[in-house]
C-alpha cells in the first residue's frame, strides 16, 4: 500500500513538473532570433538546421507554416519555435471554429511539450496587402485560433500574434508623426484591442534595406547600416536617432500610442539585408549585408530599448537562415540568407557553417557521454563501497 502511494506521488510530481515547465516558458529568450524560410529545393534537412542553430546558439526560430518534418526535427532540441498559419488558411479558420481547433490539435498540441512551440503567427502582412477579404477575416481567425489554444489549456504556453509590414502606416517620418493608415485603422484597432486583452505584442516586419532602396538620394546608407552618421532629430519628442531600425520601431510605438495602445510591446519579426540584387538594387552587396547583420547583432546584444521606449528591450528575428532559390520577385528576394544552401556562411558575422556546427555538436555529445559514463561509474563505485561497508559491519 505504501509503495502504491509513493508511485502515485511520483506520477503526480512528474505531471506537475511538466506543467510548471510549460507555464514558465518564455516566448522569446534573449533578444536574437531568426526566420527559417524554406522556399528552396537545395537547403539542408530540418535535422541539420537544428544542429546549425544550436551550434550558433540561436534559440528563437520562426517558420511560416507548421511543417511536421520541422516540428519533429526540433523535438528535444530546446529551440523555441513560432509556427505560422499561412495566409491561405486564414479565411477558413475565421469562418469555422472547429477547423481552428483541429489545426491547433494537429499542428501544435500533438508536438508539445517535446517540441517547444511558443507561438502561432496567424497570417503574415495581411493588413495593407492586396486581399481585402483577408483584412476582414483576420480578427476572426485570430480569435478562433486563440480560443482553441485556450480551451486546450495552452494559452499560457503559446502566444498568438500576426506580423505587419510598413504598409499599415502613414507619416512614418519623423517617428513621432506616425499613425495607422485611415483605411486600415478600422481593422487594426479591434485587433489591437484583442491582443491587448490576451497580452500579445505588436509584430513588425521592418527593413531599413527596403526603406533605403526606396529613397537612396535622401537617406544616408550609414544610417540604415548602423554605421557612424549624423542621424535624424525628432523635434516633437526631442530625440535623436543614430540608426533607421530604432526609428522604425519608435514610429510603430507612436502609431500604437495614437491608437490608444501605449503599453503594447513591439517585436521585430523580420529584418535583414540582401547580399545580391538586380542592377537597380545597388545596395544589395555582400559587404552591406555583412555590415548590417554584424552591427544589428551587436546592437541586440546590448539588450537596450529605443530612444522613445528605453526600457522596452529590442528583440528581433533576422531574415533569414538561408538564401531561398525558389522565391519569386527581384534577385534580392532570393539572397537574404546568413547561410548558403550547403550550410556554409554567406559572410562572416561570427557564426560558423554547418560542417563546423556538426563537429562542434559531435564533440559536445562525446563530452556529455563521457560525463554521463563517469557519473554512472562513480555511482556504481560508491554503491559497491557502501555494500562492502555494510557487510563488514554485519
Amino acid at each position: 500500500m505504501k509503495s502504491h502511494h509513493h508511485q502515485l506521488l511520483f506520477m503526480f510530481l512528474v505531471f506537475f513538473a511538466q506543467k510548471i515547465e510549460l507555464l514558465t516558458a518564455e516566448t522569446f529568450t534573449g533578444t536574437y532570433g531568426i526566420n527559417y524560410g524554406r522556399i528552396a529545393d537545395n537547403i539542408p534537412s530540418p535535422d541539420e538546421v537544428a544542429t546549425l542553430l544550436r551550434a550558433a546558439k540561436i534559440k528563437n526560430v520562426r517558420i511560416y507554416d507548421a511543417d511536421q518534418s520541422v516540428l519533429k526535427a526540433f523535438s528535444g532540441t530546446g529551440l523555441q519555435l513560432v509556427v505560422g498559419l499561412p495566409n491561405g488558411f486564414v479565411k477558413e479558420m475565421s469562418a469555422n471554429a472547429s477547423h481552428a481547433m483541429t489545426w491547433v490539435k494537429e499542428n501544435v498540441q500533438a508536438f508539445l511539450p517535446k517540441t517547444s512551440i511558443r507561438g502561432i503567427a496567424v497570417g503574415n502582412e495581411i493588413l495593407g496587402g492586396g486581399d481585402y477579404e483577408l483584412w476582414e477575416a483576420l480578427l476572426g481567425a485570430v480569435k478562433n485560433i486563440y480560443n482553441a489554444v485556450d480551451k486546450l489549456g495552452l494559452a499560457d504556453v503559446v502566444q498568438i500574434t500576426t506580423s505587419h509590414s510598413q504598409a499599415v502606416f502613414d507619416n512614418s517620418y519623423p517617428p513621432s508623426s506616425c499613425i495607422f493608415r485611415e483605411n486600415i485603422a478600422q481593422f487594426m484597432k479591434p485587433l489591437l484591442e484583442f491582443f491587448s486583452q490576451i497580452g500579445s505584442p505588436f509584430c513588425l516586419n521592418a527593413y531599413p534595406f527596403l526603406a533605403y532602396m526606396s529613397d537612396p538620394e535622401n537617406i544616408d546608407i550609414n544610417y540604415a547600416l548602423f554605421q557612424k552618421t549624423k542621424g535624424i532629430y525628432d523635434m516633437k519628442t526631442d530625440l535623436h536617432y543614430d540608426n533607421m531600425l530604432d526609428a522604425q520601431i519608435d514610429a510603430t510605438y507612436a502609431a500604437l500610442e495614437d491608437a490608444g495602445f501605449k503599453k503594447m510591446e513591439v517585436i521585430v519579426t523580420e529584418t535583414g539585408w540582401a547580399s545580391l540584387g538586380d542592377a537597380n538594387e545597388a545596395a544589395a552587396t555582400v559587404n552591406n549585408a555583412r555590415t548590417f547583420n554584424y552591427n544589428l547583432r551587436k546592437r541586440l546584444a546590448k539588450k537596450k530599448g529605443t530612444p522613445l521606449r528605453p526600457k522596452m528591450v529590442v528583440k528581433a528575428y533576422i531574415f533569414a537562415i538561408f538564401n531561398e532559390n525558389l522565391k519569386s520577385g527581384p534577385t534580392s528576394e532570393r539572397n537574404f540568407g546568413l547561410f548558403k544552401p550547403d550550410g556554409s556562411i554567406s559572410y562572416d558575422i561570427g557564426f560558423h557553417g554547418l560542417s563546423s556546427a556538426e563537429s562542434s555538436l559531435l564533440s559536445l555529445k562525446v563530452r556529455d557521454s563521457l560525463y554521463q559514463h563517469t557519473r554512472s561509474f562513480k555511482r556504481q563505485h560508491i554503491g559497491i563501497r557502501t555494500v562492502y561497508f555494510l557487510d563488514k559491519n554485519n
